[in-house]
């Protein structure tokens, strides 16, 4: 912070001023961070997960930033891999996880009986993937 606006929160909160937060202020009202275009932006996003922001902004036909900030607030996602995905799962995706363990826990006595065992000793393979292959 600079020294002249150190000094207007001083003479601020010497003049009786409590609160850190700031004060509402005048002007536009926000147009284009509506109800309506957080939906139409789920929806395109759920088409396609590899579409870039721009291409996003460009069909809803508002801002870029706004676009990421309904992405990353509103929506709760984030960019992996170039693809945009939710930080929680869905709940079809939690009944498929749910549904994949108990068909382990079914088969667990037919896998378990092919494990060899030996001395203490563990081996992994481990093939190692670069971002781009991954992708």
């Amino acid at each position: 912070m600079k020294k002249t606006a150190v000094y207007k929160w001083v003479k601020r909160f010497s003049e009786g001023r409590e609160s850190v937060t700031d004060e509402e202020r005048s002007g536009r009202t926000l147009t284009s961070r509506t109800d309506e275009n957080i939906v139409k932006i789920l929806q395109i996003v759920c088409e396609n997960r590899q579409l870039t922001v721009r291409s996003t902004a460009e069909q809803v036909n508002i801002n870029r930033e706004t676009v990421r900030k309904v992405l990353i607030e509103d929506l709760d996602m984030r960019k992996v891999c170039a693809k945009m995905v939710p930080k929680e799962l869905t709940k079809e995706q939690k009944q498929r996880r749910v549904t994949i363990c108990q068909d382990f826990l079914e088969r667990q006595d037919d896998i378990l009986v092919r494990v060899i065992t030996g001395d203490e000793t563990q081996v992994y393979q481990y093939d190692p993937e670069t971002k781009r292959r991954s992708a």
